[in-house]
């Protein structure tokens, strides 16, 4: 009986995919249900939205013009069938940007983060002073390109990473294979976060902080908005110069050194799992480390990392604060310059995902914090804690929504209380008084606000001067509140609010 259901099911769906082909289903009729309705447009609009112009469960259902391809033409006719009239135009680039066309092989989705897909790609630079076009549509270069990001990756504007077949100075960065097209969907700051997080790590000095330019993208023929290329945290010579180290290396004078770390908040097969505190009684006890560099580990390399984190883990957790035996492992300069950063951004995820370490080859060489990555949660505490009063340190909040890592506990040490303090003193007296990052700010709106608009045509997102001029005065209060705390010499800062 069940041999027959199945192929009674399967002659059912060969008949009608037959019956669509031969036109006696009216075309349009996606899902197949023997009428055009709204939702077979919302089908055809979600296969376009998502990069595509072939799609198998649509060819022919959804192809109204009989091109092949599933094009705005096709919702437009079959809109027209229904409602008697047509979508307004689509929206496209500004011109005010260069543009960066990708068309994937066959024009299938970029549904995997795990798989890459081939892609040919051109850059436009549409006049932009000081960036060179690269290709064009008649002679395009080669890509790998596959989805990227976790919370972002849910969004309907996905980022990307991309792998380019030869190395190029995309708009004036240093010339490499390896980008991140970061869709910054999540950025309600002026498109912003990123850009000033980048920006205050270069100005307080960490050893490399990644670059990013701003692009407008227009992917299998459709605009899909303003994006930003960005360096992909990797080690290299120009990114995090520190030895590489191979995949599965067993000799014990080499797994040393290089490690590029994460402190991460996803998992998979390969995590690394710190018992942090209290005995690993709760999921948030333990630390998730994600090894990017090398990727797949031997037992020996496996083992020497775990050891080396769970020694420096205990050493911070120690109830004397006044020993200083985490110093032996942790790098205290590295690691105060990138708390501040953070600490002016709020940015509440920090500590717990994105937050990068490294460590050159040598058994008496420290994790160095850094480079700085994602700033998306910069100023959100508000959202998680309405009732917060004050500019509380994120440090402190413990446990913390995110749970961020050794930080709070690290924090209690006097010496690292100390260090913080002379680099922010540096760092808030070389300039940073002056607040000249508002100018910062308002020269990236400036360069951004007419493809903004083009975005937010295409994807409904809000005001870039209301993002601007809101993060700017969250800037401006967390530094003036920083600065009563850590601006005098010597006295422990408040743990608490204003």
């Amino acid at each position: 009986m069940r041999k027959f259901v199945v192929i009674f099911i399967a002659i059912t769906c060969l008949s009608q995919l037959l019956v669509a082909q031969s036109g006696l289903r009216p075309r349009g009729d996606v899902n197949c249900d023997w009428e055009v309705t709204v939702s077979d447009i919302n089908a055809v609009i979600d296969s376009i939205m998502s990069g595509a112009k072939y799609h198998s469960l649509y060819a022919y259902a959804a192809d109204v013009n009989g091109d092949k391809e599933i094009t705005i033409a096709d919702v437009n006719a079959i809109i027209n069938a229904i409602l008697g009239h047509a979508l307004p135009p689509m929206p496209t680039f500004s011109g005010t940007l260069p543009v960066m066309y990708i068309n994937t092989e066959g024009h299938h989705n970029i549904d995997s983060k795990d798989d890459y897909i081939h892609a040919d790609w051109w850059l436009d630079n549409m006049g932009i002073e000081g960036v060179a076009s690269i290709g064009s549509a008649t002679q395009p270069q080669g890509m790998q390109i596959k989805g990227r990001g976790n919370y972002t990756w849910t969004l309907n504007k996905k980022p990307y990473r991309i792998k380019l077949d030869k190395k190029q100075p995309l708009l004036g960065m240093k010339s490499n294979r390896h980008f991140c097209l970061l869709a910054h969907a999540d950025d309600f700051f002026a498109k912003s976060m990123n850009e000033v997080g980048f920006e205050l790590s270069r100005r307080i000095g960490l050893a490399y902080t990644p670059t990013q330019a701003p692009v407008e993208v227009v992917l299998n023929g459709q605009y899909i908005g303003l994006y930003f290329i960005a360096d992909k945290v990797r080690v290299e010579k120009d990114r995090v110069n520190i030895e590489e180290q191979s995949d599965g290396e067993t000799d014990s004078t080499l797994i040393t050194g290089g490690w590029l770390l994460e402190i991460d908040n996803n998992t998979d097969e390969n995590t690394i799992y710190i018992n942090e505190r209290n005995g690993g009684q709760h999921w948030y006890d333990w630390m998730w480390i994600t090894s990017h560099s090398p990727e797949q580990l031997s037992q020996q390399q496996h083992d020497y990392v775990q050891q080396l984190l769970e020694t420096a883990s205990a050493a911070i957790y120690t109830p004397d604060k006044s020993n200083t035996e985490w110093e032996q492992y942790i790098d205290i300069d590295s690691l105060a310059c990138f708390y501040i950063v953070n600490e002016i951004l709020d940015d509440i995820e920090s500590f717990t995902g994105s937050c990068y370490m490294h460590k050159h080859r040598g058994e008496d060489t420290k994790l160095v914090f850094g480079p700085v990555w994602d700033f998306g949660n910069a100023f959100h505490r508000r959202n998680y804690f309405p009732d917060l009063d004050g500019y509380h340190y994120f440090l402190y909040e413990e446990p913390c929504f995110f749970y961020n890592h050794w930080i709070a506990e690290i924090a209690k040490f006097p010496h690292f209380q100390e260090v913080v303090r002379a680099h922010w003193q540096d760092f808030y007296g070389s300039g940073f008084n002056g607040l000249d990052i508002d100018a910062f700010i308002d020269n990236h709106v400036a360069t951004i606000s007419q493809a903004w608009n083009s975005d937010s045509k295409r994807w409904k997102v809000n005001s870039i001067y209301g993002g601007a001029n809101n993060f700017k005065r969250l800037i401006h209060e967390k530094v003036e509140w920083l600065q009563s705390q850590w601006g005098t010499q010597g006295e422990e800062p408040e743990n608490g609010s204003r």
